[in-house]
């Protein structure tokens, strides 16, 4: 049999992609204004980012960025291990396990790094990694890098999870979930889960991208949020790119299992340390999240109002209490027209696509962040109703392009 050219098998897919209007198309940002983006010549209102604090150009964070870098430099120079290691990476991460009151925190170049070196450092291939189905695709990832056995169970089933624990006994176990699911906006069982983990003698992780900076007390997350200390839940992800507007992530929890991973996880020792100008930028964020509670409460009230207002317009939403607001559209043709059709109100949201989530559960990812006033949450809601009859009626066509 002759080998596969990958040419080939490209197009092919490639083409079956677009048959299914799942082509993925990168849209250009001119320049952006706080949540107002210019794409194409056009000046958007943005309903699709992560800036849920809307941090990522405040003036604190941005001159903390330039400052060092005009001291230190534009790059990170070597690994954290060889020569890398700064002074703003040691403050970063000791402000971040003060914040969440946990022991230690480790530094990233990304939350994906991260959970594929959390994974790849504690389990092997005789371990389990029991994971919930909406899971982000970096802990799927991770777990096939670590080489154990991925089992998985039904979204937000804790009974699922133990069941899956139970059925393998034998070696480590490892109890993985996001703490805010990126696609569906809802917050994990972290109690129950924490029961079963403590139960069946495994190790939790969250994987809190969306949950720190907005949820519990100070912003400190989905983990505290319920109530939950380094015991229960022994390491988490704090991604810095969301609520917190900056890049990178950290692994913050026990002292221990932080440090081995210092000394062996491959996606740490192996690659070039974050420059000390975005670490920087990363501190003034975590500093300004933690003290102005006003930009959590102006975005729950956003929240609230764009939910209360969707529900008297007829619009099924799912469940969610966070910035997150999927709004279902099921056909992968209707959320991409809807999405077009919004733009041509002046709105920038996301249509998201199988296989970033499941069959037949297209939909609008509407984000929200604490910049957005009353007046442009009222005008995406009009926005959306006349979209929703503009696309019912013809008028639109699917040229929008998301996840």
């Amino acid at each position: 049999m002759p080998r596969p050219d990958l040419r080939q098998r490209i197009a092919a897919t490639r083409k079956q992609r677009a048959a299914q209007d799942r082509v993925r198309v990168r849209r250009t940002a001119t320049r952006r204004d706080g949540v107002r983006f210019e794409v194409d010549g056009h000046w958007l209102t943005g309903f699709c980012g992560n800036d849920y604090l809307g941090l990522s150009q405040h003036f604190a964070v941005v001159n903390a960025l330039q400052d060092t870098a005009a001291r230190e430099g534009a790059g990170g120079v070597a690994s954290h291990l060889v020569c890398g290691h700064h002074v703003a990476h040691m403050a970063l991460e000791r402000e971040v396990a003060d914040w969440l009151g946990v022991p230690d925190a480790l530094l990233f170049g990304s939350g994906f790094m991260a959970n594929l070196a959390v994974l790849q450092a504690l389990l092997g291939d005789d371990d389990i990694c029991v994971q919930d189905r909406l899971n982000h695709a970096s802990l799927v990832d991770a777990a096939r890098l670590a080489g154990c056995k991925l089992r998985r169970y039904p979204h937000g089933d804790a009974e699922g999870a133990l069941r899956q624990l139970r059925a393998s006994p034998d070696g480590a176990a490892l109890l993985a979930t996001d703490g805010v699911f990126s696609m569906d906006g809802d917050v994990a069982p972290l109690k129950q889960l924490a029961l079963v983990a403590r139960a069946q003698r495994a190790t939790m992780y969250v994987d809190d991208a969306h949950g720190v900076g907005v949820l519990g007390p100070e912003g400190r997350g989905s983990v505290a949020d319920a109530g939950l200390g380094v015991d229960a839940v022994p390491l988490q992800l704090v991604t810095l790119g969301k609520a917190l507007g900056s890049y990178g992530a950290l692994v913050a929890g026990d002292a221990d299992l932080v440090r081995h991973l210092a000394e062996t996880a491959r996606p740490y020792i192996y690659t070039t340390a974050l420059p000390p100008a975005q670490a920087a930028a990363s501190l003034a964020a975590v500093k300004l999240a933690r003290r102005d509670q006003w930009r959590r409460e102006r975005l729950a009230a956003s929240i609230a109002r764009f939910r209360e207002g969707a529900a008297k317009r007829g619009f099924e939403l799912l469940p969610s209490d966070t910035p997150i607001q999927p709004l279902l559209c099921h056909d992968d043709a209707r959320a991409l027209a809807l999405a077009q059709a919004l733009e041509d109100q002046g709105h920038w949201v996301a249509a998201i696509r199988p296989p970033t989530v499941p069959e037949g559960q297209a939909r609008l990812r509407i984000a929200f962040s604490a910049l957005h006033t009353e007046v442009e949450v009222d005008a995406l809601l009009d926005a959306l109703e006349w979209a929703r009859e503009a696309v019912g009626n013809g008028f639109a066509t699917a040229r929008a392009t998301g996840a």
